[in-house]
């Protein structure tokens, strides 16, 4: 992107990559020269720097991780459902912000029903090299990351939870040395198990049963992460409630991944952001300006005869 910048014309220094670690980032944090701020991580990093920033004097736009949930209501389209929960749980190999990785189907039945359609679209995801035009899913983005997905399919199972689908099986002929994982589907997961409360960012869905709405609402409200979320179900009252009550800074109604158009704010609540500053939209304008009020005073001019005189100040 640099380069095309330049080789566009744009001057040098108004656009600048830098490569580096915690190194670079701490140099950029306490620079004098730099006045603002703006991340996209891991929660843990994002407080770091927003408290750094925030201490340097700096504005910061902060955003930490996420752990977003479906509800699957009982009178929900099923095959809509499923649909775009493996759209939005797999896609990206669920390396992304706003990728849904838990699902709650209200009630036994729709669980299960979800559950039926669910798990042969998973076993059956194609997964392969992004060159390939068939692949639905590719791998995962670094072997130290692809080895940390691995280690979360491994405590779920350790804590108990019902693992339908092993991602961890799955190889890739011609491509054994590549960091390729199955999509990987989890039942029965329970609120304490660390697959539902840590951020894994890989393709790796757990479904949660709730026996009613109210569970399965107080459920996200009670995460720690409050970066979106949706609701699938037929019925208005239920989505404006959902819509009111739910404690997450980007909801969605019957859409998997509640992504507003970029002339809206992009932004979660509690621990999916720190600081007051949202991106994109309005928001991204207030963040990226300054506010500059000013107050003046023009003298009026005195006629004296044919001549215009302006009276002195002092």
């Amino acid at each position: 992107m640099a380069e095309w910048l330049k080789e566009a014309g744009l001057p040098d220094g108004v656009f600048n990559v830098v490569q580096g670690d915690k190194e670079a980032v701490d140099a950029l944090l306490h620079h004098p020269n730099v006045s603002a701020v703006s991340f996209v991580g891991f929660t843990p990093i994002a407080q770091y720097i927003y408290s750094t920033a925030a201490n340097t004097g700096k504005r910061c736009q902060a955003l930490g991780g996420a752990k977003n949930h479906m509800i699957v209501m009982p009178d929900a389209d099923m095959d809509q459902a499923v649909d775009a929960l493996m759209g939005a749980a797999y896609g990206s190999a669920g390396e992304r912000c706003m990728a849904i990785s838990v699902a709650v189907p209200v009630g036994e039945g729709t669980a299960d029903k979800l559950i039926s359609a669910l798990e042969p679209k998973v076993r059956g995801l194609k997964v392969g090299p992004g060159t390939d035009p068939e692949a639905e899913m590719g791998p995962i983005v670094t072997k130290q990351h692809l080895d940390k997905v691995r280690s979360y399919i491994d405590a779920g199972v350790a804590d108990g939870a019902k693992l339908l689908v092993d991602g961890r099986k799955f190889k890739m002929q011609g491509y054994e040395d590549g960091f390729f994982l199955g999509g990987t589907l989890f039942d029965h997961v329970k609120p304490s198990m660390k697959i539902y409360k840590e951020e894994i960012f890989g393709p790796v869905l757990s479904v949660v049963r709730a026996p009613d709405y109210a569970t399965a609402a107080r459920l996200i409200n009670e995460h720690e992460f409050g970066n979106g979320t949706s609701i699938f179900t037929r019925d208005g009252d239920a989505a404006r409630e959902f819509a009111h009550q739910i404690k997450v800074g980007m909801v969605g109604i019957n859409v998997p991944i509640p992504v507003p158009m970029a002339f809206h704010s992009f932004g979660g609540w509690k621990a999916s952001i720190f600081g007051d500053h949202h991106m994109h939209g309005p928001e991204g304008v207030r963040f990226n300006t300054r506010m500059k009020t000013v107050t003046s005073r023009w003298p009026t001019g005195i006629r004296a005869g044919a001549e215009f005189v302006m009276p002195t100040m002092s």
